[in-house]
């Protein structure tokens, strides 16, 4: 089969690799009839995250059609249309009875390797690294779904692959960033990163009830969509200073909740913006940590800063005087998709958002490592690229 994969830094490829097979009872197989590239991906492509392998099929967001089940799957049939969450989840350990799902404790095969570098192994994920779990991943014709009873959510309506896809990952992304953030109605909520995962946590930001969400980027085309689909008021960092702006639209208050949506390849401006990324070049730090800096600064006395931007290991420079003076709540964690798919599939039946939205260029299989490129330099007016097998 056709499938993108991974052979070190801006390096994908479109190769032939095996076809998977079913290995354990529990698994299924889906024809991929749509897939996406997602900004995580782009921390890969850049080498910012260790134990990649060459070869590793890339891609965690999926959906497609059953092909295949083992003897022990009892609520999928061959034909079933599904998408598939990108955290993978045994749905029996203490975390998955839990509704933590990505922390799940019996799905990453490398679970030593993880523990090793956090003290403990989150779940695997589909095409994230061997140290979580070193699965193949979606972007690809065919994928082999490990606790298929506990991972995809079937597809009854007649609704197009484009507004359900992003159920996989970047919608319940951003909708538990928001309800992270803590928000009571009528809140004021900050969301740094007007990227995918930005955008569903401004829009979730209000169906949770803020009064004002403010959305800081630099990129003219994901600031019209904050404005246009998500109702935002805007800041361009490039234009203006963040802190500033945000202490004049709060009366000197700060947002009483902060969404660092953007993680571990942050842009700062200034001489701090230049010293992180040559620290992160020459391995003194892995991720640049600007957006944690900043959001810590403006965040209001007592209130929350929720991080769904993916981080990798170890930053310089952190607040933490602030962060404890100023009695921060701080909450974060890879997303617990099942605990959400449900909930949210009603709300896109409802019609109350359409997450296709975000898509700014439907692409072949064949075009995926061209796209990662034009999705990572944010060319051709780039915000989301969806491809097809």
């Amino acid at each position: 089969m056709k499938a993108l994969t991974w052979h070190g830094e801006e390096d994908v490829r479109i190769d032939d690799v095996p076809r998977p097979q079913i290995r354990e009872p529990t698994d299924a197989v889906i024809e991929v009839t749509a897939t996406a590239i997602c900004g995580s991906d782009l921390h890969l492509y850049d080498g910012h995250v260790p134990t990649m392998e060459e070869g590793d099929v890339l891609g965690h967001e999926p959906m497609g059609e059953v092909v295949e089940t083992g003897s022990a799957v009892e609520n999928l049939e061959v034909g079933d249309r599904v998408v598939v969450p990108f955290t993978i989840s045994c749905g029996s350990c203490w975390f998955c009875e839990q509704d933590m799902y990505s922390l799940c404790d019996n799905s990453n095969p490398n679970a030593e390797m993880a523990a090793a570098e956090m003290g403990h192994s989150p779940a695997g994920l589909f095409g994230y690294s061997h140290m979580l779990g070193g699965y193949e991943g979606g972007q690809a014709e065919y994928l082999r779904v490990p606790y298929a009873d506990v991972g995809p959510i079937k597809v009854d309506s007649n609704l197009p692959d484009e507004e359900v896809l992003f159920l996989s990952d970047i919608f319940p992304t951003g909708y538990m960033a928001a309800e992270n953030a803590d928000i009571d109605e009528g809140d004021t909520v900050a969301v740094w990163g007007c990227g995918p995962v930005g955008q569903f946590a401004i829009q979730s930001a209000q169906m949770l009830g803020a009064g004002r969400v403010v959305a800081i980027d630099r990129v003219p085309e994901r600031l019209d969509m904050a404005q246009k689909h998500g109702d935002a008021e805007v800041i361009n960092f490039e234009e203006d200073d963040v802190y500033d702006r945000l202490m004049g639209l709060t009366r000197d208050r700060g947002p009483d909740g902060c969404i660092d949506a953007v993680g571990s390849e942050a842009h700062g401006m200034g001489v701090s913006g230049v010293t992180d990324k040559a620290k992160q070049e020459l391995g003194m730090q892995d991720d640049r940590p600007h957006v944690l800096r900043e959001a810590i600064k403006c965040c209001r006395k007592g209130g929350t800063l929720s991080v769904p931007g993916v981080y990798v290991g170890d930053v310089d420079n952190l607040p933490m005087g602030a962060l404890m003076n100023k009695a921060l709540t701080v909450n974060s964690g890879q997303t617990h998709v099942q605990r959400y798919l449900d909930p949210l599939m009603e709300k896109i039946e409802e019609g109350e958002i359409d997450p296709s939205f975000v898509i700014s260029h439907k692409e072949p299989l064949e075009r995926g490592p061209e796209m990662y490129e034009t999705f990572r330099d944010k060319e051709d007016g780039c915000t989301k690229v969806m491809l097809t097998p």
